[in-house]
């Protein structure tokens, strides 16, 4: 999924390799992105209570019977990447942003559109529910209550 886009990532956005969590990856950017990448980051996880945040292709990623989004700081914007099917269902509202089939860049010179990130992630946990009816969910977000 969008490997080109995560290597482009790994390789230009910070020197740092790897990350043990997301306080780590935000605190490596400088001040003018930590707080929108903070607001994304608590968007998701009010959206999505249970998921589990892990990092994942050295990026914020969350999990709840599989991926759900990850998310990364650039200079310009911040990338979100639900996924193409994710992409597809809110084309009509993501059709302001520039993106590709997976992936959308949320430019930071204008708010972050919270209700809209709320909405995607709503969508990819019923996605990701329906795929795996019955079958416990990948990660240890169910443990956790």
């Amino acid at each position: 999924m969008c490997d080109k886009i995560f290597q482009k990532h790994q390789s230009t956005v910070m020197e740092k390799t790897s990350f043990k969590n997301v306080d780590e990856y935000i605190s490596g950017f400088p001040e003018n992105l930590r707080t929108p990448l903070e607001e994304m980051r608590t968007t998701i996880k009010k959206a999505a209570p249970k998921c589990e945040e892990v990092i994942s292709y050295q990026m914020p990623a969350y999990k709840y019977f599989g991926i759900l989004v990850y998310f990364a700081g650039y200079k310009n914007h911040i990338g979100f990447y639900p996924t193409a099917s994710a992409i597809e269902a809110f084309k009509k509202e993501l059709s302001i942003y520039k993106g590709a089939k997976g992936s959308v860049q949320f430019p930071l010179d204008k708010p972050l559109p919270e209700d809209l990130i709320t909405k995607i992630v709503k969508f990819k946990l019923k996605e990701n529910e329906q795929k795996t009816e019955g079958k416990k969910p990948k990660g240890k977000a169910e443990e956790r209550g």
